[in-house]
C-alpha cells in the first residue's frame, strides 16, 4: 500500500510510452512520492517496459491505481491542478510549480485531498481533460521548445513538493572535521599577528599606525574562518618568525 505520508496523488493521463511511466515512478519516488494513479495507458497494464525502467521505484507501478478516465482519477480529490505548456485561453490562476506545491501543502495539511493531472508525451493534456482541473500548472520554459517529457515534468513538480516539506538550506557550508571559529580565537589571532608585524616595523609611519590596526582588524573580522583556518594561519606567522631569526 502507498505510505500513509499526507501528498498529493500525481495521474499520468493516458501515457504512451512504458519507459516514461517507469521514469515518472522513479521521478516520484526520489521526492518521497508514492500515489501513483494511470488513466488508460496505451500500451496497456502491466508494462513490462515501465516495470524495466522504474527500477528500485518499481512499488509505485505495483500500487498504481489503474484508472479508464480522468474523472475516475480524480474522484476523491477536492483539488486538481493541471500541467500544461500551452495557453488554454480558459479562466483558470496558473501558477509556477512551487506556487502550485505551496498551495497544495496548505491545501493538504488541512485535510484537502489534490492531484495532478500529466499529460501524454506526443501533446500534452486535453482542453476537456484541463477544464476538470481547479487550476493549472505552467512551468517556465523555452517558448521556442516548451514540450517537456513526461518524466521531466513530474521530477519538477516532485522537487518542487520536496521543497514545500523539509527545511532544505539553499546554502550548506561543508565543514569537514571543523567547527567555526569564535570571536575570541579570531581576536587572539589579531593579537598574534599585530605583535609579529610590530616587532617586524609594520605599523609605520606612528601617526597612520592606528588605522593600520583597525583595517587589520576589520580584515580578520570580515573573513569566515574555521578553527583549523585559525590554526594554519598561527603556524604561518610562526613559521615565517623562524625562517627570519635563521639569518
Amino acid at each position: 500500500m502507498p505510505s500513509d505520508t499526507p501528498q498529493p496523488s500525481f495521474v499520468l493521463v493516458r501515457p504512451q510510452m512504458g519507459e516514461n511511466i517507469g521514469a515518472a515512478a522513479r521521478a516520484m519516488w526520489n521526492f518521497g512520492l508514492d500515489r501513483m494513479r494511470v488513466v488508460s495507458p496505451r500500451d496497456g497494464w502491466p508494462n513490462p517496459k515501465a516495470v524495466a525502467m522504474a527500477s528500485g521505484a518499481g512499488r509505485l507501478l505495483d500500487e498504481a491505481r489503474l484508472v479508464e478516465d480522468v474523472d475516475a482519477a480524480v474522484a476523491d480529490t477536492s483539488f486538481v491542478f493541471a500541467t500544461t505548456a500551452r495557453s488554454r485561453e480558459m479562466t483558470k490562476p496558473v501558477y509556477t510549480p512551487e506556487a502550485a506545491m505551496r498551495l497544495a501543502a496548505e491545501k493538504i495539511a488541512a485535510g484537502e485531498q489534490v492531484a495532478v493531472l500529466f499529460g501524454p508525451e506526443r501533446a500534452g493534456l486535453e482542453n476537456d481533460d484541463v477544464a476538470r482541473a481547479n487550476a493549472i500548472i505552467n512551468v517556465p520554459v523555452n517558448p521556442q521548445f516548451a514540450s517537456l517529457n513526461l518524466a521531466q515534468c513530474v521530477l519538477l513538480v516532485g522537487y518542487e513538493w520536496m521543497r514545500q516539506q523539509a527545511e532544505v538550506a539553499p546554502v550548506q557550508e561543508g565543514l569537514g572535521d571543523t567547527q567555526w571559529a569564535s570571536r575570541d580565537e579570531i581576536a587572539k589571532l589579531a593579537e598574534h599577528y599585530e605583535e609579529r608585524m610590530e616587532e617586524a616595523g609594520f605599523f609605520y609611519p606612528e601617526h597612520k599606525a592606528a588605522n593600520m590596526r583597525r583595517n587589520l582588524r576589520n580584515f580578520w573580522s570580515r573573513m569566515p574562518l574555521t578553527q583549523a583556518d585559525i590554526r594554519m594561519m598561527h603556524g604561518v606567522m610562526r613559521q615565517m618568525v623562524r625562517w627570519k631569526d635563521r639569518g
